[in-house]
């Protein structure tokens, strides 16, 4: 197999490069879940979730759609490859898939 050209995009991912190698980034595929949540003109916090809060699993009246809910959860996770810091946050997302609730939907709006 041959090289045609030169990685620039692949998989969401855009790839820079440098003297020193490739450089991933997910800032456009970041900026994308934004806007296709509406989310692109909010302010971000220095700290996605406080580690000490716990979420119920059956507190909160549950999601209308949980198909976009699912949605967003997966683009976040795909996220955490180039971003580890959201590792832990975007975990306790998907620990409530299978009963999806208000406040699990109220805590991917704080990450995003």
């Amino acid at each position: 197999m041959t090289d045609l050209v030169a990685l620039h995009h692949f998989l969401g991912i855009s790839v820079t490069h440098s003297d020193d190698g490739l450089f991933p980034s997910k800032l456009q595929y970041t900026i994308d879940i934004l806007q296709r949540t509406g989310m692109a003109e909010c302010h971000s916090t220095a700290m996605p979730e406080d580690s000490k809060s716990k979420l119920s699993a059956t507190y909160g009246p549950p999601v209308a759609d949980p198909s976009e809910y699912m949605s967003v959860a997966d683009a976040l996770h795909y996220l955490t490859l180039t971003h580890p810091d959201l590792e832990y946050v975007v975990q306790q997302v998907c620990l409530f898939m299978h009963d999806l609730r208000e406040p699990h939907f109220a805590l991917i709006k704080h990450i995003l």
